[in-house]
């Protein structure tokens, strides 16, 4: 029976990690703030956000929400990032996507300052993670499993490891980060020929591929740490699974990731952490001026 990975005692860490850092900013007079731009109400984006507003209160974040109606132009969301950008109390900036499909998404996640851009949605941001340079951050899911692997005691320092992925938002930034963590990184798809084997070879598997139980038990070897990046609704199940099939897997690897609460529980806690460093970083400037 392998061990299970769950996100939410990380997530309190790193939460706890925050609010003490918080602290020492408000006794400096700074008081760490996000900009949430959400356009529209799908129920999707207030379950994030009801999570997102409850995770920030526990981390000192002050939020402040910019909601634009479902119909707003092209003009009004830029307006808004624009705003964002130039409040110099406003440390970082996320936006709700999906957007509608009237809108340009790519045109606005491009607009914000890279500065405040906490969740890696430019390409600035993703340039510094894909250089290792430290500037900006990385997407936070993916930083996400890289602190549930810290947080296992998992040694990636000459390790084997096989990413199933290529997004920008998970596979392939997960990938530059193990790789600077000195693990050696195979990168795999559903186009790959025998993936099976590229994952049996691997001790560490990162499954982010977006299909429902892809991974199986010719996927695994006994002893591996198993990371399930995936959210999936199973209609038959009426509940959420992973890409990883977990019922079969579990009883092979060493360690895997349960969904829900593994690697998804965590993700607001690590965009808390985000946003206070960049808030010290702010300070930081403003001192030096």
């Amino acid at each position: 029976m392998a061990e299970l990975l769950k996100g939410a005692p990380v997530a309190v860490r790193l939460t706890e990690e925050a609010a003490s850092r918080s602290a020492a900013l408000s006794a400096r007079g700074v008081v760490p703030t996000l900009c949430l731009i959400r356009v529209g109400e799908r129920a999707d984006d207030l379950s994030c956000e009801r999570g997102l507003l409850k995770r920030a209160a526990s981390a000192g974040v002050d939020v402040r929400k910019v909601v634009l109606d479902a119909t707003c132009s092209q003009g009004e969301l830029m307006a808004a990032v624009a705003s964002a950008n130039a409040d110099p109390a406003v440390h970082g900036i996320l936006m709700f996507r999906t957007l509608p499909a009237s809108l340009e998404e790519a045109a606005a996640c491009e607009a914000i300052a890279p500065e405040k851009d906490v969740d890696c949605l430019t390409s600035a941001s993703l340039a510094g993670v894909f250089a290792g340079s430290g500037e900006g951050y990385a997407p936070c899911t993916a930083g996400a499993v890289m602190h549930l692997l810290d947080a296992a005691g998992v040694p990636l320092e000459g390790a084997r490891v096989t990413v199933v992925g290529r997004s920008l938002v998970v596979g392939r930034p997960v990938a530059m980060m193990l790789q600077a963590a000195n693990a050696t990184v195979t990168m795999c798809h559903s186009k790959t020929r025998d993936l099976a084997r590229a994952c049996r070879e691997a001790g560490v598997l990162v499954v982010a591929c977006g299909r429902a139980r892809m991974v199986g038990a010719d996927c695994v070897r006994p002893g591996q740490v198993v990371i399930d990046v995936g959210i999936n609704w199973d209609e038959g199940a009426g509940r959420l699974v992973g890409d990883v099939d977990f019922d079969v897997v579990e009883p092979i690897a060493g360690a895997v990731t349960p969904v829900p609460g593994g690697v998804g529980s965590l993700t607001t806690a690590v965009l808390m952490t985000h946003v206070v460093q960049a808030a010290e970083r702010a300070a930081a400037r403003a001192e030096g001026e």
